[in-house]
């Protein structure tokens, strides 16, 4: 190890408690308190991805969206692995109503993430908001062919699939 240089599973108490901390404060819907917490993490430990994540969640609470892709960024740097970096930088960046880059940022690692519903389903939100509704709907079959539960879950009133379920309806 080098001189400052902590391994990503390092955190230990009194850091990690205050991590749990923020995570309960976010469970139950105070991101204030979370950010309190998250606060006390010593500076070092700051570039960890599970902090990353929190400050995350803390943002998109607050909707400041700029401040997501920063982060999403550094989650990426921390942990190329994480599938979460790419999807939470995607979802900023539609956020900020950059929807065409969000589809490219998430595309180009789809094939990286074989397993991770999330990311075929986010691909076909990007489609539907963006009119390509036939690869909407090939997206959206990739993601229920990986967990048919949570894609189906999440894609019942998802606002962003609505011109997909509105193309599909045909009135009697």
């Amino acid at each position: 190890m080098h001189g400052d240089t902590v391994p990503m599973n390092a955190m230990e108490p009194p850091d990690s408690h205050h991590l749990l901390a923020a995570q309960g404060w976010l469970g139950l819907g105070n991101h204030v308190e979370a950010d309190k917490e998250l606060e006390k993490i010593a500076p070092q430990l700051r570039n960890h991805p599970d902090f990353l994540e929190i400050r995350w969640s803390i943002r998109s609470l607050q909707k400041n969206w700029e401040a997501c892709v920063d982060i999403a960024n550094a989650l990426m740097g921390a942990d190329p692995d994480r599938v979460t970096g790419r999807v939470r930088l995607s979802f900023a960046l539609h956020e900020l109503t950059r929807t065409e880059e969000a589809y490219i940022n998430l595309a180009a690692v789809c094939d990286d993430f074989p397993h991770e519903w999330v990311v075929p389903y986010n691909l076909a939100c990007y489609c539907s908001q963006l009119g390509e509704l036939a690869e909407a709907k090939e997206w959206f079959k990739k993601s229920i062919a990986i967990d048919d539960k949570a894609a189906t879950k999440a894609g019942i009133d998802d606002p962003d699939l609505k011109p997909l379920w509105e193309s599909m309806y045909t009135p009697i």
